[in-house]
């Protein structure tokens, strides 16, 4: 087993764009372990390689009993159907804020190997995938929040054991309302 430490909000590796992934080989399969020993271990739904300190472009996901992982993942949506409910992330401990997101989603991408994937999710798995894909895009889930709910987030957030008042945080300076990510 190899459990890392997950970074925590307010860490900058968070709020920094992933890399792609250009070569897969037996330390990117390192990686897929560290992220699936550490989500596993943690109980999540999913974990990013920026959680664990890793510029690179690869998640892992345990939904509905369906464990994977995916690499440079690029998200399409079938519909404009939305969900609207609660949503948490391991760097953000104990916490969790209702974030609208897309009901159904295909994400295509690569296995570890190189080998190209597809994962259709609707639902939790659609969450998942959306959520972990902001990941590599530097963007946390409560930047995804209306102003009101963000301003509840973010002042819960503060009230936490695990907060660093000494680290400066930052909302994404990105419109992230309606915006997608395809690369």
């Amino acid at each position: 087993m190899s459990i890392q430490p997950i970074r925590i909000f307010g860490d900058p590796v968070l709020r920094t764009a992933a890399d792609d992934v250009d070569t897969f080989d037996k330390e990117l399969r390192g990686l897929v372990k560290d992220l699936l020993d550490t989500m596993l271990d943690e109980g999540g739904a999913g974990l990013a390689a920026p959680q664990l300190g890793v510029g690179k472009r690869v998640f892992t996901f345990d939904v509905d009993d369906v464990v994977g992982h995916i690499v440079n993942p690029v998200l399409e949506f079938p519909d404009e159907e939305e969900q609207d409910g609660p949503e948490g992330c391991l760097s953000l401990p104990g916490l969790y804020f209702d974030t609208v997101r897309r009901q159904n989603v295909v994400a295509k991408g690569f296995n570890e190997y190189g080998d190209p994937l597809q994962i259709v999710g609707t639902g939790l798995m659609a969450r998942c995938l959306q959520h972990e894909t902001d990941h590599l895009d530097g963007i946390i889930f409560i930047d995804r929040l209306d102003a009101e709910r963000r301003k509840a987030a973010l002042t819960e957030i503060q009230a936490q054991d695990w907060y660093n008042e000494d680290v400066k945080v930052k909302v994404t300076p990105h419109d992230t309302k309606g915006v997608f990510f395809k690369r």
